[in-house]
């Protein structure tokens, strides 16, 4: 890896870690929603023990970690150290200089709804780099190697049981919008995280195969795959072209086959995962 790729790896983790800061502290903390993970283990432990959150979350988190630095790797560990340092460091500063006193807005429900939201946004970011923000995110990660589940569903799984914490300490009614939260979160992490990763399988039937990958090649500077097919009407041959693109290139792409040829026949899949030159590493 290249310095000005670790830069803009811990970069983008500093920005995710930041933004679950914001979404934990100011929407759900106030509302003592525990929707599971090491904060709202946090959130639940804060009403029997003497220690503002941000202490607790990183006690918890340095036990994870330790389970996390054996499992996931050197790298993974090291990534993670750094965002549950900054983790802590972000909610201390938040207690400390603009700490909330009261929730957001007067809905309990919009509160968690903008919270989770929030928070799982920050979350996505950091997952990508292959990182954490720490607690059960990692045993998600974990879950995700060794099992093949996806983030999501693991961060489900690993959650249940502060889900359960907060129903005996904060009620039925706090409880049932907690174990809401938890159910909403492992959606819309897979939703972020499939956002942000999604690509577009492009196959295209021309007449013009030439012009066509030139301007991939030298537009797009994106790889093709060529097929000899015939026509099952006409049997005339044809170039069938494939090609992977990230969601900007294909609407480049797009834009100037009508240009290049405007009798072209496309068919457009989107991708969840590539793994290769150019795109995601193994």
């Amino acid at each position: 890896m290249t310095n000005k790729q670790m830069v803009k790896e811990y970069f983008f983790i500093a920005i995710g870690t930041f933004i679950v800061t914001i979404g934990v502290y100011y929407f759900l903390v106030p509302e003592n929603l525990a929707t599971g993970g090491v904060s709202g283990l946090a959130i639940v432990l804060n009403n029997y023990f003497p220690f503002p959150i941000s202490a607790i979350n990183f006690i918890l988190n340095t036990i994870l970690l330790i389970i996390g630095f054996i499992f996931l790797g050197k790298d993974f560990g090291g990534k993670t150290i750094y965002s549950v340092i900054l983790l802590s460091i972000f909610m201390f500063v938040l207690e400390k200089f603009y700490p909330t006193t009261k929730p957001v807005t007067h809905e309990i429900l919009l509160n968690l709804i903008c919270g989770i939201t929030i928070t799982a946004m920050g979350l996505s970011i950091v997952f990508n780099q292959n990182s954490s923000t720490g607690g059960t995110d990692i045993i998600a990660k974990i879950f995700n190697k060794y099992f093949n589940f996806d983030m999501g569903k693991g961060l489900m799984a690993a959650d249940i049981i502060v889900v359960i914490l907060a129903f005996f300490t904060y009620g039925i009614e706090i409880g049932i919008i907690g174990a809401f939260g938890w159910f909403f979160n492992g959606l819309i992490v897979n939703h972020f995280i499939n956002g942000f990763s999604i690509k577009r399988e492009v196959v295209i039937i021309t007449q013009k195969p030439l012009d066509v990958k030139n301007f991939i090649f030298s537009k797009i500077d994106r790889g093709v795959t060529v097929y000899k097919a015939e026509g099952g009407y006409t049997s005339q041959q044809k170039d069938i072209i494939v090609t992977i693109v990230a969601k900007n290139e294909y609407f480049l792409l797009k834009k100037n086959l009508k240009n290049i040829d405007p009798e072209a026949f496309v068919i457009v899949r989107n991708v969840f995962e590539v793994i290769g030159h150019g795109f995601q590493k193994f």
